[in-house]
């Protein structure tokens, strides 16, 4: 076999993978294989929310409630403050501004509590959401997680500021 052959099935067969690799990535994503498990702690214990996770690929506004927590600094977010008319108006605003997201799902809803999930479109990362009308501090506690991974490179913090800025246009 000569140097020219071997170089030319070399060169179709690096072409072949990296073409199939991208596309059995995504073929993965669809199946749901990148969706991971739903969190069993999921839900409000004691007026909380779950922790933060204990790497960067969450937001809480509960962070405060977790002193020494390392990841403190970098999940740490505002609660959406109430609409005037209460929590009856602020959860009914909440769920208008979840509703017109194209990548979330609102899962389970009760008069003070949400929980929906946003799936990313082509590989189908599922982040868990969270949502809970503190009647204390008058606002709505937030956490918003991957399931996957140790980074979300800001994506859980700019979908929050997403939905903030809908929940405080209605």
């Amino acid at each position: 076999m000569t140097a020219l052959l071997r170089r030319s099935r070399l060169r179709r067969l690096l072409l072949t993978l990296m073409i199939a690799t991208p596309v059995a990535i995504v073929a993965a994503g669809q199946l749901g294989l990148f969706s991971g498990e739903k969190p069993q702690d999921i839900g409000l214990t004691d007026s909380r929310l779950k922790p933060p996770s204990n790497t960067r690929n969450s937001v809480s506004s509960q962070t405060n409630l977790h002193p020494g927590h390392p990841q403190t600094a970098y999940a740490a977010v505002a609660a959406l403050p109430w609409r005037e008319g209460g929590a009856v108006v602020s959860m009914q605003a909440l769920v208008r501004a979840l509703e017109i997201q194209p990548s979330i799902t609102i899962i389970e809803q009760t008069p003070d509590y949400v929980y929906a999930q946003a799936r990313t479109r082509w590989l189908g990362f599922v982040d868990d959401l969270e949502f809970w009308i503190n009647p204390a501090a008058q606002v709505i506690e937030l956490r918003s997680a991957s399931r996957l991974g140790q980074e979300d490179m800001g994506v859980n913090r700019q979908r929050i500021e997403t939905i903030r800025a809908a929940y405080l246009e209605r």
